[in-house]
């Protein structure tokens, strides 16, 4: 008599699965098409005749798009911080021609909307991480725009040894729970006004990548400024 065959037992796909990275790459694809997508936004503005790149329909798609985008760059640079994987890799930069580059992504969802941008920087180079120091500056323009009145102020330079760069508004600036806490980011999400806070604790991670000696970068933020709102500042060693 013959055994019949069994098949060999296997494990469920799902056991197999890295959830996690499953997730990072999700993310990470759907960062890529969002940055094609605002590309061809970009050049849909300068493709289109009339008035498109001032509708407010427009701008609105464009700034929600480089939000998502922004948060999507942050949640992959969190995870790989997680992972034990991100580093910085210092390097000099230019720091006028590179603000002038982080600041020119924004300027026509700047004009989009009406509002005057300043950039005000000595000519001065600094050693950090360009890709990683232009996630904490988009995120952080993006969301000057969002809470700003009529127009935000960038400035840069070195103040007590440190590289210092802000962004300021002329919005109602940060909220009282907000500045009085230790550790911003340590702070619980609130889901009513939807700050996860998430920028915050990357722009943090980013600050801390930076080390000279026994000195490393921090991130501050305060209300007043030289436009009365919002200022958040990061200081790299």
């Amino acid at each position: 008599m013959i055994d019949s065959i069994k098949p060999e037992r296997t494990e469920p796909v799902t056991e197999s699965l890295d959830f996690t990275m499953v997730m990072a790459s999700a993310v990470h694809d759907m960062k890529n098409s969002l940055g094609m997508l605002l590309h061809s936004l970009d050049e849909l503005g300068d493709e289109i005749p009339g008035s498109v790149g001032s509708s407010p329909r427009f701008n609105t798609l464009r700034y929600e798009a480089e939000r998502v985008h922004g948060d999507l760059v942050q949640l992959l640079g969190l995870y790989r911080l997680d992972q034990d994987t991100l580093s910085a890799h210092i390097e000099e930069h230019f720091l006028p021609d590179y603000l002038e580059a982080q600041l020119a992504r924004h300027v026509p969802l700047l004009e989009g909307h009406g509002l005057e941008h300043t950039l005000v920087c000595d000519s001065v180079s600094g050693y950090f991480d360009a890709e990683l120091l232009a996630g904490v500056i988009n995120n952080t323009v993006n969301n000057a725009i969002r809470y700003t009145r009529s127009s935000i102020y960038i400035s840069a330079g070195e103040h007590e040894g440190y590289l210092v760069i802000r962004v300021a508004d002329d919005g109602s600036g940060y909220p009282h729970a907000m500045l009085q806490s230790a550790s911003s980011a340590a702070e619980p999400i609130n889901f009513q006004s939807g700050s996860t806070r998430l920028g915050l604790y990357f722009a943090e991670a980013v600050a801390h990548l930076h080390r000279n000696g026994d000195r490393c970068g921090e991130i501050r933020i305060l209300n007043g400024g030289p436009l009365g709102g919002g200022v958040f500042e990061i200081w790299l060693p």
